[in-house]
């Protein structure tokens, strides 16, 4: 299978190879190995072996098992008294690889379904490079964290005491962009990902012979008003110029035709991009299940979790980040506002929570290889994004780890 880019985007991805200081086609490599054996959530052992190996052998202090199977790789050069935190994630997802390629998932039922191998790879290519270097003045932490498709290791490792062990002064992560072209870059100031919350809600009402339904109180019909109802949360309770998702991913209840089931289980997932309009969102959520399910006469419980919160650049580390990228792609290729209809959500915002940082995006391509989205079955990360990573992240430590 090939995968060819346009000789322009060649001739922008070579310009960058010497910035980075690193040989692309090992790295490329090396992608290709941790694509090829994907672990899922905390259970990222092989991986963080692999990582944490090459780590010590480019000379950097290398700390393990934090939050369970994250990694934190130190290096400290010169007097400078800066810090800064770059993180990479090294989590597959639970889906089967249909992509056909040589180094497809081996592990079945699992595959790296969102370039965080490609991440990681990005990552490491600079660290090499760095190392190698060994041209900035201050304290670098490379951290590469597990469970990220869960929502779940960005707070694991902080509450494992990763910024007090590690302190930084800022933190930055990236992620690819299915269907933005590669060589184009995102630093967006503000809001870039969404909150992600779940919900569960049970409604119960008393089960009956579905030819004799006034004998029973249906929850089958009040789940269906709620469902309706919950279509307007967003179209009437939300600004237009606002962001904010409320889908129901299941509905669960009965077993035959003919019976009114005692009750019905309905699996909401709410996001938003601003804390007061996903505070906003619960309110009116809970509200419509708990009113429409007293109109139906039945009985309604809800579960609301709260998972994480959006992504919020902060505005100098993003504005830094922007003029690093514009002198590797140039300015036009530098993008500050959020595509239309990015609405997911990362568990990097645990970390923005607590530190000023930025989120970057990196185009991955577009048409059929570069334009899949992440998640699908055909998705497979871009090895032409694998210098521009990791060139930027090697400007990024040299502009901001200065004396």
């Amino acid at each position: 299978m090939t995968r060819e880019l346009s000789p322009q985007t060649t001739k922008l991805l070579s310009r960058l190879l010497p910035q980075a200081d690193v040989d692309t086609k090992a790295f490329v490599d090396i992608r290709r190995q941790i694509h090829a054996n994907p672990e899922l959530g905390f259970e990222v052992s092989a991986t963080s072996e692999l990582v944490a190996s090459l780590l010590r052998s480019w000379g950097y202090e290398v700390h393990t098992g934090i939050g369970k199977t994250g990694i934190v790789a130190q290096l400290k050069l010169g007097s400078g008294t800066r810090r800064l935190g770059i993180r990479a994630d090294m989590d597959a997802l639970p889906i089967t690889e249909a992509t056909g390629l040589p180094y497809a998932s081996r592990n079945p039922g699992r595959m790296h379904a969102c370039g965080h191998d490609g991440h990681t790879a990005i990552l490491l290519a600079a660290a090499k490079a760095l190392a190698t270097a060994r041209n900035f003045d201050g304290t670098l932490n490379l951290i590469f964290q597990p469970d990220e498709e869960n929502l779940c290791g960005a707070r694991a490792m902080i509450a494992d005491g990763l910024f007090e062990r590690f302190p930084c002064d800022a933190v930055y992560a990236l992620h690819n962009a299915p269907g933005v072209p590669v060589g184009t870059v995102l630093a967006v100031e503000g809001p870039v990902t969404l909150s992600s919350d779940v919900a569960d809600v049970t409604i119960k009402g008393v089960g009956g012979h579905g030819a004799m339904p006034h004998r029973a109180r249906d929850p089958v019909a009040a789940a269906a008003a709620v469902v309706t109802a919950l279509q307007t949360v967003v179209a009437r309770n939300v600004a237009p110029d606002d962001t904010a998702v409320v889908s129901v991913g299941f509905i669960r209840g009965g077993a035959t035709h003919n019976v009114i089931p005692q009750s019905v289980s309905l699996g909401l997932n709410v996001r938003a991009a601003l804390p007061e309009t996903r505070a906003l969102v619960e309110q009116r959520i809970r509200e419509i299940v708990s009113l429409t399910a007293q109109a139906h006469g039945v009985e309604a419980e809800i579960d609301y979790r709260q998972l994480v919160p959006p992504v919020v650049n902060t505005a100098a580390e993003t504005q830094l980040m922007a003029k690093v990228c514009t002198e590797l792609v140039g300015e036009e290729n530098v993008i500050t506002k959020v595509p239309r209809g990015f609405a997911g959500s990362e568990d990097f915002a645990w970390m923005l929570d607590a530190l000023p940082g930025c989120y970057l995006l990196l185009g991955n391509g577009e048409g059929e290889f570069g334009g899949c989205m992440v998640h699908n079955p055909g998705y497979d990360f871009n090895d032409q994004v694998l210098p521009l990573g990791a060139a930027c992240w090697v400007r990024l430590a040299q502009t901001y780890l200065v004396a």
